[in-house]
């Protein structure tokens, strides 16, 4: 009797063994991706055409005032090359020394427009980003994602995005919705199918 009580509760132990399982291990939710486009996204955003307007200002303003020091430096080229026959030893050797400076000037001021443009894009585009970044952070929590990719490889980002099977999880139009912006704004409407003439 006792051999049959053991082997019972045996068979019931392994019988009850996988409910028990089931019902301590909750079911893993499945991992939900997402990706977007962040350049696109900055594209689409009033901001990234203020952007370009400022820097096309500054741009104009270095510009002019290389251009102008370049127009200065010609002028005193030339007038050397006039005078260079006739002047004393001493100075032209001041003026070679002038002319000289005044190319050293003209180059630094060249090196230092670039970086001074660089510079302020990513002033400019910084506080963007950032905005994007949250916008997308947002659209994850809000919609259960557990990562979100960047698929583009613009002058901004890295692609770390390899390979799409669907649309279903791209999220870049509900980040532009996020962030105020219509995402179907400037696009050109499809045209419309030719019409098919009736059958007889």
């Amino acid at each position: 009797m006792k051999k049959q009580v053991i082997a019972l509760m045996t068979v019931l132990a392994v019988a009850c063994a996988p409910l028990f399982a089931q019902t301590t291990t909750p079911a893993a939710a499945p991992t939900k991706i997402g990706y977007t486009n962040v350049d696109f996204i900055l594209g689409k955003l009033p901001e990234s055409k203020k952007i370009q307007n400022e820097l096309e200002i500054t741009k104009a303003q270095l510009d002019k005032a290389l251009s102008d020091k370049y127009k200065e430096f010609q002028e005193k080229l030339d007038n050397y090359n006039k005078a260079a026959a006739g002047m004393a030893d001493v100075l032209r050797t001041d003026k070679e020394k002038e002319l000289q400076n005044l190319q050293n000037s003209i180059q630094e001021l060249q090196r230092n427009s670039e970086t001074s443009l660089q510079n302020k894009y990513q002033q400019l585009i910084e506080p963007v980003l950032t905005k994007i970044n949250t916008a997308i952070q947002e659209v994850g929590k809000a919609n259960n994602y557990l990562y979100i990719l960047n698929s583009d490889a613009g002058a901004n980002t890295t692609p770390i995005l390899l390979y799409v099977g669907s649309e279903d999880n791209n999220v870049t139009d509900l980040v532009l919705k996020q962030l105020g912006v219509d995402p179907k704004a400037g696009e050109t409407p499809a045209a419309p199918a030719p019409a098919t003439a009736p059958k007889k």
